[in-house]
């Protein structure tokens, strides 16, 4: 059930956050994954051993998908499985940036039904539950009400806002960025964005938490071409993420076009 699982993230996102204050800025051992997949760190590897030993001992029947331990097609017979990014941001976590995150959920049917997003040295513990709401170190959550695109704050890498992704010429966004996926989903649900996109393929430990904390705090979240999100796929992807309160999110979605297919 949603609520005992967000206890449960809470305290694993939480032990996390220790494992990486031990390492940051310590110099950990870095290496490139193969297939230009970017860099992984031990202290990734120490937070991904550390959470699947917990999580999965508590919930032995759930399913596990994690950016940092190799996937196995076990967890598409699973009802309920965990989607985890041990650190979400890891760039930012080796140049000494405080803005690296640990994005735990768990996906039910497809569907997340309780996450957590944490930034241990920002002191900021995201969290979510479906029918629950969301909130930050428990203050209630509640997305930007802004309906106009123009002017428009937004999370986004700047070549989201390519002409091509536009049907010709991007729409005047104020545009901001944070190297991790999840504390942009994360702070668009907050309200201090007005919305959240990247158009390129995206990784579900890196979007799972944060949509639903988009969600429950009263925004939407759908691919680059406006359909629902879905979890536990096969290929442990999804097409991109526009994240914004229902008005704003439509004005979005009408202004992209099928050439938001090409990457970005």
């Amino acid at each position: 059930m949603p609520a005992p699982d967000l206890a449960l993230l809470i305290d694993a996102a939480q032990a996390a956050g220790r494992i990486a204050e031990k390492h940051w800025r310590q110099d950990p051992e870095a290496w490139d994954k193969a297939g230009g997949a970017g860099p992984v760190t031990e202290a990734d590897l120490e937070v991904d051993r550390m959470l699947r030993t917990e999580l999965l001992a508590a919930r032995p029947d759930y399913g596990w998908l994690s950016e940092e331990t190799e996937d196995t097609p076990d967890r598409l017979d699973r009802e309920r499985v965990f989607v985890v990014d041990p650190i979400d941001g890891t760039r930012s976590f080796m140049a000494g940036q405080r803005t690296f995150a640990h994005a735990l959920a768990v996906v039910e049917n497809g569907i997340p039904v309780a996450g957590v997003v944490y930034l241990p040295l920002r002191d900021k513990l995201y969290t979510a539950a479906r029918g629950a709401g969301a909130a930050l170190n428990g203050t209630v959550l509640r997305i930007s009400t802004r309906s106009e695109v123009a002017g428009a704050t937004v999370l986004a890498a700047r070549p989201n806002l390519e002409g091509h992704h536009w049907g010709g010429t991007p729409p005047a966004l104020d545009r901001h960025f944070r190297s991790s996926l999840a504390y942009r989903l994360a702070l668009t649900g907050e309200g201090r964005f007005d919305a959240m996109l990247t158009l390129r393929n995206s990784w579900e430990w890196d979007i799972a938490a944060g949509c639903l904390i988009v969600e429950e705090a009263g925004g939407q979240t759908t691919d680059r071409h406006g359909a629902g999100l879905r979890f536990n796929n096969p290929s442990a992807q999804t097409k991109g993420v526009v994240a914004a309160n229902p008005r704003l999110h439509a004005e979005l979605s009408a202004k992209l076009t099928s050439m938001s297919e090409r990457s970005s």
